[in-house]
């Protein structure tokens, strides 16, 4: 048994790293560039994505889609699922309250189990938090209906990195996705940007929280610059990271300490809240600064309007942005042609993301480049179980969290804050495809307690059939001759499955 299920994991990682070679055959299915389009334009295919795109043509898909017109109603079972998490259903301010509340008993607590306990139960619940945000996302991932916003919306947050395991992070993360990022995500970028810099998870991740005059810290002023708007080597100076640093100055998080802050009467209109996040003028800077050659006057908040909206008009930006776009969804290295003109419509269009991504999927590029863009972790599990069970709700989201720990791309996991790489080389290496050999087989046998609601002992569903009118209207037509005869030698269903799911053509977009 052991040399058979060696024999099968050294057939799939050869396979995957041969890069797959569509042929076509005669179907009565999607043809091979419907087919490639919708696998760029989703996470995978399931018989919903199909049905969906034979009804409207690709056009009007991809106008609803741009337009956010298809809405973002989950089934059921899942929005019952996301609604009973803490995270989501408990506004973060309360929640902070109580995590300062709770921290300052255990202060008052004399050493010994006690405490320590009590500690651990604050860690714990901060942990679950995260986990609720992490099984959150892939459920959005998997159900959501406009699957071209549930893959900006991953793209957004990993271009907008936080890291889950910095101070309150967790905690924050559900907020961050409610209101930073999903209501964003086909908007202007201007928008986006702003609501990231106001988030608190944000703003703790990378310090603009202390950020006050007198005591400057320039980290989140110099990502805001490298990372998120302009690239590096756009022209911009240390200089200007320091007075976008002083800028900033005064944007922070509002006190959770149960107890109003009280302001001069002379800079109490100052003062800018929005949840938790405030502009403090008390800790603000309020000379006058010269950025990207501009002169903005001291005047509290205005100020960083007036910042980021000089930052996002540089072209520096709409380059910038325009690639990585390019990267993630077209190729790892999209020609100077795509990206120019994709930064033209940024720049037309005031930073219109959906503008831009429209410019990028009308484009000869995307469809030229069909079978040839590895997935990342993420696409591989969402596409795998979007396929295997084709929008059967599952019960039990924490596998799908694993399988990404497992694949060293952990959501809200990068420790630094530039994140995942969009590359292909970054996750094909052989340790990497045998790690997607067992999660394939995992998915594909059944075995894996998607449907095992947590800390239940009720059995699951059995193994999915992935031989489907789905499997044979889109995916087997195009199979490469090397999958088809991988195929031909496995001797049980879920073997077959777990070829199929561990193959290069299933593993490339």
């Amino acid at each position: 048994m052991r040399s058979i299920a060696f024999a099968a994991l050294t057939l799939s990682i050869t396979l995957l790293l041969t890069p797959p070679f569509t042929q076509a055959s005669e179907t009565t299915g999607l043809s091979q560039d419907d087919a490639g389009w919708l696998r760029r334009d989703s996470f995978g295919l399931d018989m919903a994505t199909v049905a969906q795109y034979r009804a409207l043509g690709r056009k009007a898909l991809l106008e609803k889609q741009l337009d956010d017109h298809l809405g973002d109603t989950l089934p059921t079972p899942i929005a019952a699922q996301i609604a009973s998490y803490e995270s989501f259903y408990t506004p973060v301010d309360q929640m902070l309250t109580s995590i300062q509340q709770e921290q300052q008993q255990i202060k008052t607590m004399q050493d010994g189990p006690d405490k320590v306990a009590a500690n651990k139960a604050l860690q714990t619940r901060g942990n679950q938090l995260g986990l609720e945000a992490q099984q959150a996302e892939l459920l959005h991932a998997i159900y959501g209906p406009n699957q071209l916003k549930e893959q900006l919306v991953w793209f957004w947050f990993n271009h907008f990195s936080v890291y889950a395991g910095k101070g309150r992070v967790r905690w924050e993360l559900a907020d961050y996705e409610q209101n930073a990022i999903r209501p964003h995500a086909l908007g202007k970028f201007r928008d986006l940007v702003m609501a990231t810099l106001q988030s608190a998870a944000m703003l703790e991740f990378l310090d603009n929280a202390q950020n006050a005059k007198g005591h400057v810290n320039e980290n989140y002023a110099r990502e805001l610059m490298e990372l998120h708007t302009l690239g590096v080597n756009a022209g911009y100076t240390q200089q200007d990271v320091q007075q976008l640093a002083l800028i900033l100055t005064g944007v922070g998080i509002a006190s959770t300490n149960g107890k109003p802050e009280n302001f001069n009467p002379k800079i109490a209109p100052l003062v800018v809240r929005n949840g938790l996040f405030e502009f403090n003028p008390q800790r603000h800077d309020f000379s006058d600064k010269v950025l990207l050659g501009k002169t903005i006057k001291g005047s509290g908040f205005d100020e960083v309007r007036q910042a980021v909206t000089l930052i996002v008009q540089q072209p520096a930006c709409a380059q910038f942005v325009s690639r990585q776009l390019a990267e993630y969804f077209v190729s790892d290295n999209p020609s100077p042609a795509l990206v120019s003109k994709m930064a033209r419509t940024f720049r037309h269009t005031d930073g219109d993301i959906a503008q831009v991504v429209r410019t990028m999927f009308e484009s000869r590029e995307l469809l030229a480049n069909v079978g040839k863009k590895f997935k990342d972790p993420t696409q591989f599990v969402v596409s795998s179980v979007r396929l295997a069970y084709d929008g059967t709700p599952i019960a039990n989201a924490q596998p799908l969290v694993g399988w990404l720990n497992q694949l060293d791309q952990p959501l809200f996991g990068r420790i630094t804050p530039d994140g995942w790489p969009l590359d292909n080389e970054s996750w094909s290496s052989s340790g990497q495809m045998a790690k997607r050999f067992d999660i394939a087989r995992a998915i594909g046998t059944g075995n894996n307690q998607l449907f095992t609601p947590a800390g239940s002992t009720a059995r699951g569903a059995g193994f999915p059939m992935l031989t489907t009118r789905l499997y044979y209207d889109a995916i087997e037509p195009y199979l490469s001759q090397a999958t088809h005869d991988a195929l031909t030698k496995a001797t049980s269903q879920q073997e077959w499955n777990t070829f199929l799911l561990s193959s290069p053509d299933l593993n490339y977009r």
